[in-house]
């Protein structure tokens, strides 16, 4: 970029700046509702099932998550959001950026590193399991595997609540 160039002569990412917000704000939308609808549905249902079928049921599930729908949104988060702050930054609009790089940083922190740390090293034991086991053996290996990944799942929907809160914020500071 030339240093005498007029604005309307420097390429700009804020004019990309909104619908890379807006992007960055459906896919945060989907990823707190990823994460929302396994707390308050799915592992519930599966904590009601038989611990075989609730075991079987999870290992598909965990296998299914691997697709090309799903990693983008996933991965692509937080690179949009960082684009999105980027963009704003060039608009000089501080709040928006503030926004959307803590949003970035806690959807790394808050969504990412809880599911790589914990959530899935879980799934990769149970995917271990051979199903059908006794019936003690299910219910005391689901119990092991499900409270916990819970516990987590929580954390990573909190995080992904206020990531989604903070996106909002971000492109509302745009205007």
């Amino acid at each position: 970029m030339m240093p005498n160039a007029s604005p309307e002569d420097r390429p700009s990412m804020a004019r990309l700046g909104r619908p890379l917000a807006i992007l960055s704000l459906i896919w945060s939308g989907a990823m707190f509702g990823f994460f929302f609808a396994w707390t308050c549905s799915t592992m519930w249902g599966l904590d009601a099932a038989d611990p075989n079928v609730a075991i079987a049921a999870m290992q598909a599930m965990n296998e299914s998550v691997r697709n090309w729908l799903f990693a983008p949104a996933f991965f692509g988060t937080p690179v949009l959001l960082a684009l999105a702050a980027a963009a704003a930054s060039g608009g000089q609009r501080r709040k928006a950026v503030t926004c959307f790089a803590s949003a970035g940083l806690l959807y790394v922190v808050g969504a990412m590193l809880p599911t790589f740390l914990v959530n899935v090293p879980l799934n990769e034991g149970l995917a271990l399991l051979y199903v059908p086991l006794d019936p003690a053996a299910a219910r005391s290996a689901w119990q092991s595997y499900s409270s916990p990944w819970q516990d987590w799942n929580m954390v990573r929907t909190a995080a992904a609540g206020v990531v989604l809160a903070l996106t909002g914020w971000g492109l509302v500071n745009l205007s």
